[in-house]
């Protein structure tokens, strides 16, 4: 699913190297993936479900009907669900 056309209001795909990572504050997995990124070096944007419907809203639309965490999107338009470092890396090409 490309996902350009469903991004709320204020979520703009993100720039080339870099990925949107939809979130919350209590996710283990995010924390995960964010360390991983910090680590590695990738840019990222975190944006947080709960702070925003809309964003809460794309990420059920992503994850068919459920909040699921982290969704990243990436600058083509495509998403992943909890992705690995690897998978990340190899999509940002």
């Amino acid at each position: 699913m490309n996902v350009s056309e469903i991004l709320p209001p204020g979520v703009a795909l993100p720039q080339a190297g870099t990925i949107t990572m939809f979130s919350t504050t209590w996710c283990g997995y995010c924390r995960r993936l964010k360390g991983d990124l910090d680590r590695a070096g990738i840019g990222y944007t975190e944006v947080n479900i709960e702070d925003s419907s809309a964003s809460a809203e794309l990420v059920e639309t992503i994850n068919h009907g459920n909040q699921t965490v982290p969704t990243v999107v990436f600058p083509d338009g495509s998403s992943a669900t909890n992705p690995s470092l690897a998978e990340v890396r190899s999509r940002l090409g």
